[in-house]
């Protein structure tokens, strides 16, 4: 079958769009979450450090993520290591329930960032794994209070005490 002129046209471009929207929703969706994270001590008043080792195709990309991946340990998985912290969301329900608001808040330009701070006078250990892929470690500070509190206004988690 032989399709001219504007009906082949069309045909390709409904092709085209289909597949490259069924590509990158994908892509946005199905975000994996593939880091380390352990507790490196208590920081300054409701503040944890935390030691986070996240994964890139380079350093930089490495460390662009590993902000998202100290929050993401924070509120998911939890910590072993100085001081043993259960994750805040504890059910993992209440992820899907709220996807929405989790997928904007880890967003490129989402509210995780007020969460994490870099001490530029903390050293980065980098290890190149392969061709393609770096695994870089360094200490951040967490302010689980912060989140704890913003989280519970939000009405995703309960007040302590409750």
């Amino acid at each position: 079958m032989k399709f001219n002129g504007f009906l082949g046209k069309l045909l390709v471009f409904v092709v085209f769009t289909m597949f490259f929207t069924m590509f990158f929703s994908t892509c946005i969706e199905a975000q994996e979450w593939h880091y380390e994270i352990s507790c490196a001590g208590i920081g300054v008043k409701g503040s944890f450090l935390v030691e986070v080792t996240s994964y890139g195709k380079t350093v930089d990309a490495a460390l662009a993520q590993m902000k998202k991946d100290a929050v993401h340990g924070v509120l998911f998985k939890g910590m072993d290591g100085k001081c043993m912290q259960k994750p805040l969301v504890r059910k993992v329900e209440l992820a899907a329930e709220y996807e929405s608001f989790f997928s904007n808040f880890f967003s490129s330009s989402g509210d995780y960032a007020k969460y994490v701070e870099d001490d530029a006078n903390t050293s980065v250990s980098v290890i190149k794994e392969g061709k393609k892929q770096y695994k870089v470690t360094k200490v951040l500070s967490v302010k689980k209070d912060m989140l704890r509190k913003d989280l519970e206004k939000a009405g995703i988690l309960k007040p302590l005490g409750y």
